[in-house]
């Protein structure tokens, strides 16, 4: 199996160029069921398996859950900013760096597993209830300034919760081939 096949398992984001209510719907749905997903994939996996890279020079699962609780709150905040503010300009950070912080390296992955739950209750719980015009709101990310609306960045993290769901699943596959 190639590099680029085992980064994206299952392909890049591409967003649509306008987002479906069904689309919207589906990707509600993901980031609703998730977290319990990914703790019935992981959730009783031992020390050596999770300190196992997902792929050849890439993150060990630990490290690929507490980035998916970090990405995930710092999605949650984006959505809260784009809410609140015109037009905010995000937050971006560095996320090899952090998956590179000790905590990544040591810290239970129940925690992160835990903090995942929590942050999709919320969010799912504010998408949910989002008038049309709200959906519309964006942001804009300070390195490459492209605008986002409420509704990609819904699709987005839904493909990023697949994304590395799909790490871990194929990684653990391989494993035991």
């Amino acid at each position: 199996m190639d590099l680029e096949q085992l980064r994206y398992p299952i392909g890049k984001f591409t967003a649509p160029q306008e987002v479906t209510d069904r689309q919207l719907d589906d990707a509600i749905n993901i980031l609703e069921i998730f977290p319990a997903q990914l703790k019935e994939l992981t959730g009783n996996l031992g020390p050596e398996t999770l300190d196992t890279p997902y792929r050849p020079e890439g993150w060990t699962i630990r490290q690929v859950i507490h980035h998916i609780a970090d990405s995930h709150h710092n999605s949650y905040i984006r959505f809260k900013w784009a809410l609140s503010e015109e037009n905010p300009v995000i937050k971006a950070y560095d996320e090899k760096a952090w998956a590179e912080i000790g905590d990544y390296q040591i810290s239970p992955v129940s925690w992160s597993i835990k903090h995942i739950q929590i942050v999709h209750h919320k969010l799912v719980y504010l998408l949910r209830m989002l008038k049309d015009e709200q959906w519309a709101r964006t942001f804009r990310h300070p390195e490459t300034d492209e605008e986002s609306d409420l509704k990609e960045n819904a699709l987005r993290y839904a493909w990023h919760s697949m994304h590395h769901y799909t790490h871990i699943k194929k990684a653990l596959e391989r494993m035991r081939a």
